[in-house]
């Protein structure tokens, strides 16, 4: 089963023009059976295809191979757009995925992206505001168009734009403090700034959601590591291994940003992948229910005044 949830840019859409901004590469007709035979539903009703969507409604309708195919071809699975509005999207990208386009990483998060707002015939190109490590998953906010792009930059470096990340590092650490250790960016160590605290613990692992107050290659990895405590599953910075982890346990799980068009503050919230939320379980340690998201692949987004 799919689900997400449909976002301000999509609600007071007709179904079939919010079904089509979320599948882009489906052909109309495609859609428009799937609606008459029942199998789109909006808060666990079977929608019908006059329905104008709202923005905040639950939407589900049965996985298939042909909706596989779909979603390949368009770039962005429907479950993986996060938040959307005027000026901005932001999309959950999986471990393992580059965000830029890079040596070896010809498919990359931007890339997608690209092809997603192509097959929507959109008057504008998409880029990243900020990155991620490719062993690191969480959301990414893309701008919409030149304008967008460079106001977003502006605030990058103003730093306005908040990420918050959950990561799993072996041994224990205090309840909460501040990771100071300067990191190397190009050639030169840089003041970083890196605050975490403390949710759960054993005698092997602790469990921390960090807030990153710089924005360093590597800084909570290497921070963490300088620390004594180097996360599960990196190998670069001596972390202990886990099974068929292949990255560290390293996820962002809220980004927070300010609206272009607004004076609200955006917060998209992003679920821990399965993957990692089974290790955590088999660590003997549990997600605190404030940081348990809802568990389809979808994010919880909220408006907050400045």
């Amino acid at each position: 089963m799919w689900q997400w949830r449909i976002t301000e840019f999509e609600g007071g859409r007709p179904l079939l023009d919010a079904l089509a901004l979320r599948i882009p590469a489906a052909p109309r007709g495609y859609l428009h059976q799937l609606v008459c035979k029942g199998r789109v539903c909006g808060d666990g009703q079977a929608l019908a295809e006059e329905t104008v969507v709202t923005s905040g409604m639950r939407l589900t309708l049965p996985a298939s191979a042909r909706l596989l195919e779909l979603a390949g071809a368009g770039g962005i699975p429907p479950w993986a757009l996060l938040y959307e509005d005027q000026s901005a999207m932001v999309i959950d990208k999986p471990a393992g995925l580059a965000v830029h386009l890079a040596v070896g990483h010809d498919d990359n998060l931007t890339s997608r992206a690209a092809r997603f707002v192509a097959l929507r015939h959109a008057p504008y190109r998409v880029a990243p505001v900020h990155r991620l490590d490719i062993g690191t998953s969480g959301p990414v906010l893309f701008a919409k168009g030149r304008h967008a792009a460079g106001r977003f930059g502006q605030l990058l470096m103003d730093g306005r734009i908040r990420k918050d990340y959950l990561a799993l590092a072996g041994g224990t650490t205090p309840l909460h403090g501040e990771l100071t250790t300067p990191v190397p960016d190009g050639e030169a160590l840089k003041p970083a700034l890196t605050r975490y605290r403390r949710l759960r613990a054993t005698e092997r692992f602790t469990l921390l959601t960090l807030e990153l107050l710089t924005g360093r290659p590597h800084q909570i990895r290497r921070q963490l590591a300088d620390a004594g405590w180097p996360l599960v599953g990196d190998r670069r910075y001596g972390g202990p291994g886990w099974p068929e982890l292949t990255h560290p346990f390293l996820h962002c799980h809220r980004l927070c940003f300010p609206a272009l068009d607004t004076d609200a503050i955006r917060r998209v919230e992003c679920p821990l992948p399965p993957a990692l939320a089974v290790i955590l379980t088999d660590a003997g340690l549990e997600l605190p229910p404030e940081f348990a998201i809802d568990a389809e692949k979808s994010a919880d987004f909220r408006e907050e005044r400045l």
